[in-house]
């Protein structure tokens, strides 16, 4: 039985042609969308309100939510649990956790809750959202879609500066010290990116634990990270990135994504190709009833050190006081 699909950031390059892709092939489904900025001025917003708009029959909502403010988050989910419970929802069956933030020109942001910008766009919020929302996914229960990162493992991102490391002391994720000198707005804002990525892989094992044995939510009810692969066409790469990124992307990475994918990463392609497997996995078509990290849609192995269950565990603890939500899924 088809439930509700909720995205955020559903007006991202990936997003719209994911969105296309679900209104097409899985009518079915209720589509729940969420976006920074519902402007109609908004020129990404209106591209999404254009894609819905070749599917006249499709079932979507779209809402205002800054990520950046946890308190928007909680209204948010609040919204969409009295509309499950009241019955103007169907029950959930899939968050796809899209939205991201980074800042490789500038340097480090606080939010407005005071944690560090990515992480709290990154994984914070959303592992609030989710816990907020698990209790209302159908009996047929469905799949919570994280979103990762080759960058989350050591060595992987061509990007990357320095390589990402949870440190010893937990509460430095959410709120690091100054960045050291000299200053590097790039490596240290690509290395923010690349932590908040590897602490969403490592959460979402403690999730699975807790999703297994849990003793009153759906056996059926899953959680995955994908790394959806290096999006050639993605804006992120022109957005808050240097002046010569922007014009790599644009006049190199997009002409010559063919041979960059064929002689040095295979996980190049398109926003629209990464779209296709994030709404297979999130309809439980692909992989049903798998957990776990994915390359595209293979399952995979995530970094060694996403693998530390202590870690793990320490994260989850810690992810339970920034969000506020302390035992509420045990």
């Amino acid at each position: 039985m088809a439930g509700t699909i909720l995205f955020t950031a559903a007006n991202s390059s990936l997003a719209i042609p994911a969105i296309d892709h679900l209104l097409t092939k899985y009518p079915a489904y209720t589509a729940v969308l969420t976006v920074r900025n519902p402007a109609t001025t908004d020129p990404n917003t209106q591209r999404l309100r254009a894609t819905i708009a070749k599917h006249p029959a499709a079932k979507t909502f779209i809402h205002a939510l800054d990520l950046a403010d946890l308190s928007a988050v909680r209204t948010f989910a609040d919204t969409i649990v009295d509309q499950i419970s009241q019955g103007s929802l169907p029950p959930l069956a899939s968050i796809v956790c899209n939205a991201y933030y980074w800042n490789l020109t500038g340097g480090m942001e606080m939010t407005v809750d005071g944690y560090e910008k990515s992480f709290q766009a990154i994984h914070i919020a959303h592992a609030a959202l989710v816990l907020k929302l698990l209790a209302h996914f159908g009996p047929d229960g469905g799949r919570v879609v994280l979103f990762s990162s080759d960058a989350h493992w050591p060595g992987k991102n061509g990007l990357e500066k320095y390589p990402p490391k949870i440190p010893d002391d937990l509460e430095l994720l959410a709120k690091p010290g100054p960045d050291p000198s000299p200053v590097d707005n790039f490596g240290r804002g690509f290395q923010r990116y690349a932590v908040a990525k590897l602490a969403v892989v490592m959460w979402m094992y403690a999730l699975n634990r807790r999703l297994e044995k849990h003793p009153t939510l759906p056996p059926t009810l899953t959680a995955v990270a994908i790394n959806p692969g290096n999006l050639a066409d993605s804006r992120a790469l022109r957005t808050n990135t240097p002046s010569m990124l922007a014009f790599m992307s644009r006049f190199v990475i997009q002409p010559l994504r063919p041979l960059l994918r064929y002689f040095m990463d295979p996980t190049m392609r398109t926003s629209a190709e990464a779209g296709v497997d994030v709404v297979e996995l999130a309809t439980g078509t692909a992989s049903p009833g798998e957990r776990g990290y994915f390359t595209l849609l293979k399952k995979d192995a995530s970094a060694p050190q996403s693998l530390d269950e202590s870690v793990q565990e320490g994260l989850w603890r810690e992810t339970e006081k920034w969000t506020g939500m302390e035992g509420v899924l045990k």
